[in-house]
């Protein structure tokens, strides 16, 4: 019986499975089922898919176990299977490869992101795995196969699961667009020697794109490697028909661009989405007339770009230089127009310059409004007003690619401070329907700023000059769970932040209490004072804003100002607002107010009394 240690040590090409989940979907399992568990409740299903694969002449065939970790069966309720579903699933592949084939434990991605960019600790994405892995080994595996990552760090979780529990050789796989990187931006002669270095016996590619995109990274990885290359191409990428997925690629395409991907110098080949067992036996016939290319006895991994020590913070902008300074800061915050005519916006930051502001505060989409963008709203008030924006950037609406662009077309246009919120659920807003994205949270983009300002992209490539970004985040001192908030502010510092910004302040003893708890981040803290303009408006903050507390001594406050008119309300609101301003410049570095229903001469009557 040929085990993957055989296969990867006599130097000749081998051809692997396809795929699982394209199979027991063209059998009719619906595609919300989980397809993992199959192994325990249809057994047969999955055995005789496996042998359809070694009768095809697969020499390595993987478990039914890609999404079978603890978190994504936890979406099914199974995490506590974990063990059980990876011990049946290594069974009946065990069973039905006999000594015919060798069998792979295959690990897939856990469905989340892991830190810097996500709030899942490397610790515990290697628990995860490790789960996993145990079940594996108790199944009685040759080997592992990681497959389909876009993170290295999280390969680098599941390595260091597998090397702790055991030996058995490792092939780790990433998969790659039609750029031929990875979705973080990290390309093969990038990920390859890093994928070595954790200890990857065979490192390769597989998924997302066809057999020309495998065969470039192929050729991209040949270079840089010693250890043998694996290659598991999609067929070719999907057609829409329908709500379904067609891959379209035919067995015989797919064998000749096999013959091509070994001749190219992989030494495992085989399928991933779309391929089916009539593809892997044509790949057979192909490449058993095929040697790989031998690589270079001595290679040469490209040197990995490096962070640059970033801008110092009081040459980024006048809002940075007053942080770096220690010196009192006043902001206003304006929200953009829901239109496209941005000149009233204009007239009340030209108030609020005239005012003595020192910078405009942009947020961007607050409750899940639709108003002109925060990026260009802020770059527009800077070329037109001449004072600086603090753009709000919410996580909501875009993914990590979209991020990464705006980010980039900000910085070079002028954009200097950035206020990184995760963003109102569109539930909250007009358009209750809409998608939200949230691909990563405020913690992830601190990160991601953070490596920009170093000079770096996520996936560790140069971007050129390092950005200048001044990282603010949020902070809630009035938060339900406080103790929560207050891990995520410290994962924010951590991750970069500069500054942070409270919501709205109308309790001091809930401030002070706040700041006692996290003076040891050594962080500027500017705090929100929101002007009240009525007891409509302050019963509406206290009860449907989330994250903000007024106490009934302000409500009470607002309930008999009320009483006697409109403009003694708004007098009783902005006197409260000052008499919090007073309070809290002995406190935090600087107060963020808001300018009610855009009337920008009320902020300004808080700053001047």
């Amino acid at each position: 019986m040929p085990t993957l240690r055989d296969l990867i040590s006599d130097g000749k090409p081998h051809v692997l499975d396809g795929a699982m989940g394209t199979i027991l979907y063209g059998r009719g399992v619906f595609l919300n089922v989980c397809y993992d568990e199959l192994s325990l409740r249809q057994p047969d299903l999955v055995r005789d898919i496996h042998r359809d694969y070694v009768k095809a002449g697969a020499e390595a065939i993987e478990t039914n176990t890609f999404g079978a970790n603890p978190l994504k069966l936890a979406h099914h309720g199974l995490a506590a299977e974990t063990g059980a579903i990876n011990r049946a699933a290594a069974q009946l592949a065990r069973d039905a490869a006999g000594a015919r084939a060798a069998v792979l434990g295959a690990i897939g991605p856990l469905g989340v992101r892991i830190e810097p960019f996500g709030e899942l600790g490397a610790e515990e994405a290697e628990t995860a795995f490790g789960a996993q892995v145990d079940g594996l080994l108790a199944g009685g595996v040759d080997g592992f196969i990681i497959e389909t990552f876009s993170d290295v760090e999280e390969v680098r979780s599941a390595i260091t699961a597998i090397r702790r529990r055991s030996d058995l050789p490792i092939i780790a796989q990433m998969t790659v667009g039609t750029d031929g990187k990875t979705y973080y931006g990290t390309g093969p002669a990038t990920f390859g020697p890093l994928l070595e270095a954790m200890g990857a016996d065979v490192v390769g590619v597989n998924c997302s794109v066809g057999p020309h995109g495998v065969l470039d990274a192929v050729e991209a990885l040949m270079p840089v490697v010693t250890v043998p290359i694996s290659a598991q191409p999609n067929a070719g990428l999907p057609r829409e028909v329908g709500d379904r997925k067609i891959y379209m690629a035919s067995p015989e395409y797919m064998a000749t661009y096999a013959k091509r991907i070994v001749e190219a110098g992989a030494r495992f080949i085989g399928g991933c989405c779309g391929t089916t067992p009539e593809h892997i036996k044509e790949m057979v016939a192909f490449v058993k007339s095929v040697r790989p290319r031998h690589s270079a006895a001595h290679v040469v991994a490209p040197e990995l770009a490096k962070p640059v020590p970033t801008v110092p913070l009081a040459e980024r902008s006048r809002f940075g230089g007053k942080l770096a300074r220690g010196e009192f800061i006043r902001t206003v915050e304006i929200v953009p127009p829901k239109g496209v005519d941005p000149g009233p916006m204009f007239d009340q930051a030209r108030a609020l310059k005239a005012g003595g502001v020192d910078a405009i505060n942009v947020p961007d989409g607050p409750r899940a409004q639709s108003r002109m963008g925060a990026l260009l709203s802020g770059l527009l008030i800077q070329r037109e007003v001449g004072i600086e924006a603090v753009v709000h950037y919410a996580c909501r609406d875009r993914n990590l690619l979209g991020m990464l662009s705006d980010l980039l077309g900000a910085a070079a246009s002028g954009v200097r401070n950035l206020l990184i919120v995760t963003g109102d659920p569109p539930k909250m807003g007009p358009y209750p329907d809409a998608t939200a994205v949230f691909d990563i949270d405020s913690i992830g983009l601190a990160n991601l700023v953070h490596r920009l300002n170093q000079g770096l992209d996520p996936g560790g490539n140069a971007i050129g000059a390092p950005s200048k970004f001044v990282i603010g985040v949020g902070v809630n001192p009035a938060a339900v769970e406080l103790d929560r908030e207050l891990r995520r502010f410290a994962w924010k510092v951590d991750a970069g932040a500069e500054f942070a910004v409270t919501q709205p302040v109308f309790d001091l003893d809930q401030l002070d209490a706040f700041l006692r708890r996290v003076e040891a981040f050594r962080i500027p803290i500017i705090a929100g004072i929101w002007p009240l303009v009525s007891l409509r408006n302050a019963e509406f903050l206290a009860n449907e804003v989330p994250g903000v507390t007024v106490p009934p001594e302000v409500l009470e406050r607002m309930r008999a100002a009320s009483a006697k008119g409109k403009e003694a309300a708004l007098a009783e609101g902005v006197a409260i607002a000052q008499e919090m301003l007073a309070a809290v410049k002995q406190r935090v570095q600087g107060a963020q107010v808001a300018a009610p229903l855009g009337r920008a001469e009320v902020a300004v009557r808080v700053f001047t009394g």
